[in-house]
C-alpha cells in the first residue's frame, strides 16, 4: 500500500475538525515581527481553510500610531512575504474578506483608560455581529510588559475569570520567567487574574507536526514502545541547531543566552515527550501530568557540578560559504565583552525506572553548519558474537532519528548485507518524510496552536507546574555557569559544530554526536 493510500485509509473515517465559536483575537504587540511574520499569516490560513468563523475578528494592539487601513496594508505586505501558501493572496476576495475583520487599537500597556476603550471596541464588534464576545488575548510583546497587560485586563473586566460565557483566554509567549523565582511570581500574578484553564503558555515547537507525532510513534506502534527503555536504549541525543546568528535579537539574547532561550523550553519539551510514560488518556491534563513527571525526575546538576556536565560556547567571526560572518560580540546591542553563551551542550539523566542510567545529550547553538532539530534514539550494540566482531564488526548501532525541522520525518538506521559473495555489512536508512508521503508540507505550528487556544484545548501548551519543574532543573545550571562565566565560555568559529569541548563531553562516555 502506498503512503498516499495509507493516509486516505487512515483519514477516511475522520470527521472534519470543528472550528471554534466566533471570537475576537486581541494581539498585544501588533507592530512586532512575530505578529507580522507568524500570527496573522496563520490566522489568515485558518480562515481560508474554513476553520474560523466568518464573524471572528482580529484587533491589533500596540503603542505606535496607526489606523485600521494602515494596519491592514502592513499585514497584507508581510503576509505576502511570509505566508507559505502565497497563492491564497492571488484571491483578492479572500484577502479583502479577511482584512475587513482586522482592526487596530492604539494604547499603552499600563494605562487603564486605554484598556477601557479596548473593552468598548470589543463589545461593539460583538454587538455588530450579534455574537457572545469571546476573546483570545495574545501577548506577543517583550516579557517586561506581560504583567502590566495581565493586570490591566483584569481591572478592565476583560479577564472574565470563572465565567464560561462569554469566555476569555490568554496566550503568553516565551520566555516565561528568567529563573525559577521569576517564573513562580509570574504564575502567581497571572493566576490572580485568569484561571489556569484560561491560561495558554505557548511554545511553537509543540505545534510542529513531527513533535506531535512522537506520541503516535511510541504509543501506536508496539514495536517501539516495548524497547523504549534502558534495556535496549544506550543513549538519546537532542540537537536544536541554527545556522544563523543572533541577528536583530542582540538586546534580548545577550540577557538570555542559549540556556534560557532554547534549553529551558524547547529542549525540555522534546525531552519530556521522548521520555514520558503512556498517559492514561489523550487529554490535556493526562498528557501534561506525564510530562511533569519526567521533568521532576531529572537528576539535579548542582552548581559545583556544572563544569563536568555542561559546555557553553560563543561563536567567533569566520567565513561561511564565502561570506564573512561577524562574531557574536560584534552583533548590534551585544556587549563587546559579553560572556553570554550562544551554544550549550549538556549531559543529563532521568532518574526513574524506565531510564535509569541512560544519558541524554542535549546541544543547541547559533551559527552552526546547518539548521536542524533532531531527536536520535541510539540503541545498544548487538553482542560481540556473529557479526559484531572482526573481521566484519564492529557495527554501528541502530539509530531511530526523528527530524523536527526543516525536513520533517523519521528515519531508522539498520544493518544490511552488501550484495556479493563476501559477508560485508553496511548501515542503511529507512526514511519517512512528511512532504513526500503526504504530498504537502505540514502546516505552520502557529496555525495549530492558535486554533487549539480558540477551542480551549490546552494539550500542546505548558502548565504552570511544568514551567516551574523545567526552571527547577535549569536554574542551578545557570547559577553554576555564572560562577565561572568568563572561563566557562569556549569559542567556536561560526559555521562549525560548537567548541571542541562539546565533542570531548560525549566522547568521554565513548560516544559521538549523531549527524544526519
Amino acid at each position: 500500500m502506498t503512503a498516499k493510500a495509507a493516509q486516505q485509509r487512515t483519514t477516511s473515517g475522520e470527521s472534519p475538525q470543528v472550528g471554534p465559536e466566533p471570537f475576537t483575537l486581541v494581539v498585544f504587540g501588533a507592530s512586532g515581527d512575530l505578529t507580522r511574520r507568524k500570527l496573522l499569516p496563520a490566522i489568515f490560513q485558518l480562515r481560508c481553510r474554513g476553520l474560523l468563523s466568518e464573524k471572528s475578528s482580529i484587533v491589533g494592539y500596540a503603542r505606535s500610531d496607526n489606523t485600521d487601513e494602515g494596519f491592514r496594508r502592513q499585514l497584507r505586505d508581510s503576509t505576502r512575504d511570509f505566508l507559505a501558501c502565497r497563492d491564497r493572496l492571488a484571491d483578492e476576495k479572500s484577502w479583502s474578506d479577511f482584512a475587513s475583520r482586522v482592526f487596530y487599537h492604539r494604547g499603552s500597556y499600563d494605562n487603564p483608560s486605554d484598556f477601557a476603550s479596548l473593552r468598548q471596541r470589543i463589545e461593539a464588534l460583538a454587538a455588530a455581529d450579534n455574537v457572545a464576545g469571546n476573546c483570545v488575548y495574545y501577548l506577543a510583546t517583550a516579557p517586561a510588559v506581560f504583567l502590566p497587560i495581565v493586570e490591566q485586563l483584569g481591572r478592565a473586566g476583560l479577564a472574565r475569570k470563572g465565567r464560561s460565557v462569554p469566555w476569555a483566554r490568554i496566550v503568553i509567549e516565551k520566555p516565561f520567567g528568567r529563573d525559577l523565582q521569576s517564573a513562580r511570581e509570574l504564575n502567581e500574578c497571572v493566576g490572580q487574574v485568569f484561571d489556569e484553564g484560561q491560561t495558554f503558555r505557548i511554545d511553537h515547537y509543540l505545534g510542529k507536526e513531527t513533535v506531535q507525532n512522537i506520541m503516535v510513534l511510541r504509543f501506536a506502534n508496539s514495536i517501539f514502545e516495548h524497547i523504549w527503555s534502558h534495556d535496549y536504549i544506550d543513549h538519546v541525543q537532542i540537537t536544536v541547531a541554527e545556522s544563523l546568528g543572533v541577528g536583530a535579537r542582540g538586546e534580548y539574547y545577550d540577557g538570555a543566552g542559549a540556556l534560557r532561550d532554547i534549553v529551558q523550553n524547547h529542549m525540555m519539551h522534546l525531552l519530556s515527550l521522548v521520555a514520558m510514560e503512556p498517559p492514561v488518556a489523550l487529554t490535556a491534563e493526562a498528557i501534561r501530568n506525564e510530562k511533569v513527571k519526567v521533568l521532576s525526575a531529572l537528576r539535579p546538576i548542582p552548581p559545583q557540578c556544572v563544569p563536568s556536565s555542561v559546555v557553553r560556547g560563543q561563536y567567533t567571526s569566520s567565513v561561511v560559504d564565502g561570506v564573512e560572518v561577524p562574531a557574536y560580540q560584534q552583533t548590534a546591542n551585544v556587549a563587546k565583552d559579553s560572556h553570554t553563551e550562544t551554544f550549550v551542550a549538556l549531559r543529563l539523566y532521568v532518574d526513574n525506572w524506565r531510564w535509569t542510567e541512560v544519558p541524554f545529550y542535549l546541544r543547541t547553538g547559533k551559527c552552526l553548519p546547518r539548521r536542524c532539530t533532531e531527536i536520535s534514539i541510539h540503541f545498544k550494540d548487538v553482542p560481540q558474537v556473529l557479526f559484531n566482531r572482526p573481521p566484519i564488526g564492529p557495527l554501528a548501532p541502530n539509530v531511530l532519528a526523528i527530524r523536527v525541522q526543516p525536513d520533517e520525518g523519521i528515519s531508522l538506521e539498520f544493518q544490511v548485507k552488501v550484495p556479493g559473495p563476501a559477508m560485508a555489512i553496511k548501515p542503511l536508512n529507512m526514511d519517512f518524510g512528511y512532504a513526500d508521503s503526504f504530498e504537502s508540507a505540514p502546516p505552520e505550528a502557529y496555525e495549530r496552536l492558535l486554533l487549539d487556544a480558540a477551542n480551549g484545548d490546552a494539550t500542546l501548551f505548558t502548565r504552570s507546574d511544568e514551567i516551574e519543574a523545567a526552571w527547577k532543573f535549569v536554574s542551578p545550571v545557570i547559577e553554576g555557569c555564572s560562577v565561572g562565566s568568563v572561563e566557562g565560555v569556549f569559542e567556536y568559529p561560526a559555521g562549525t559544530w560548537g567548541p571542541t569541548q562539546a565533542d570531548e563531553l560525549i566522547q568521554a562516555d565513548g560516544k559521538t554526536w549523531h549527524f544526519d
